[in-house]
């Protein structure tokens, strides 16, 4: 499939904005994102990365982040244990263990690749529970999500040919039959 650089920068962006809207993040809210740039050109997720996608997906994400002032975490691939690219102030911001590796197209993947090249200090955490997500490609972000998890239903559904989710998180409910919840966090 050709895929345009410029309609995957656009519609990608178009699909983040939505979901920080739908998600009433707050500034430096954490957003991961994990992406199979493979998946994005229609062939099979680990099988044909491409930094020119992922680029372009950069461009869109980053674009909707910086205007809500939100942070931006990248999901590497499996081989790199699905670790996080995220700038140092936010990593230092919520005390997540910094490990060692720097992502590349085949360990890593091409979108952390990508994401760490264009950070300003990027450094990669094991480990984080974000406020809301977008997996493209079928990637598998929900570790990386805060215990409860709700489905985002977007616009669009795919970008380019991969299969694209999107969710949010709220507070677990406590309490029983007596209890009243704050609807602002439901």
């Amino acid at each position: 499939m050709e895929v345009k650089q410029e309609t995957i920068e656009q519609d990608i962006y178009e699909l983040t904005c939505e979901l920080l809207t739908q998600a009433k993040l707050q500034p430096h809210d954490v957003l991961v994102v994990g992406c199979s740039t493979s998946e994005v050109i229609g062939k099979t997720i680990g099988k044909g990365s491409s930094p020119e996608v992922a680029s372009a997906i950069y461009k869109g994400i980053a674009k909707a982040c910086k205007e809500q002032e939100i942070d931006l975490a990248a999901q590497c691939c499996e081989h790199l244990n699905r670790a996080l690219v995220v700038e140092r102030k936010t990593q230092r911001a919520h005390a997540w263990c910094e490990v060692n590796a720097i992502p590349i197209p085949h360990a890593g993947g091409s979108w952390a690749t990508q994401c760490y090249k264009a950070f300003a200090d990027p450094v990669l955490v094991d480990h984080i529970k974000a406020q809301a997500g977008i997996d493209i490609g079928d990637t598998f972000i929900g570790m990386h999500l805060q215990d409860v998890a709700v489905p985002v239903r977007l616009s669009n559904d795919h970008l380019g040919e991969a299969h694209l989710t999107a969710a949010r998180v709220r507070p677990p409910y406590t309490g029983g039959p007596r209890a009243t919840y704050n609807e602002a966090l439901l």
